[in-house]
């Protein structure tokens, strides 16, 4: 079970109710998926599959737009 926890056009940015550490989102679309590491220096690419490059980069920039906000709800989430 997932749970939607931004939004951007066509992108939902979930994060699973039964996921690990270390904290992430889940950026999916229709037949693309990338998961992003939010703790760290900077929201790190972990892997992908669909997206492309610019795709890539528009959904980098909005997790650091909304790391802070995306980083509570992981707590909220998984405490």
């Amino acid at each position: 079970c997932m749970v939607t926890v931004h939004r951007l056009d066509s992108l939902r940015f979930v994060i699973y109710l039964n996921d690990h550490d270390p904290a992430h989102v889940h950026v999916i679309r229709a037949g693309c998926e990338a998961k992003v590491q939010l703790v760290g220096a900077s929201p790190t690419l972990i892997w992908q599959q669909g997206f492309s490059p610019a795709e890539l980069r528009r959904i980098l920039e909005e997790v650091r737009t909304e790391r802070f906000r995306l980083l509570k709800r992981w707590n909220d989430i998984h405490g």
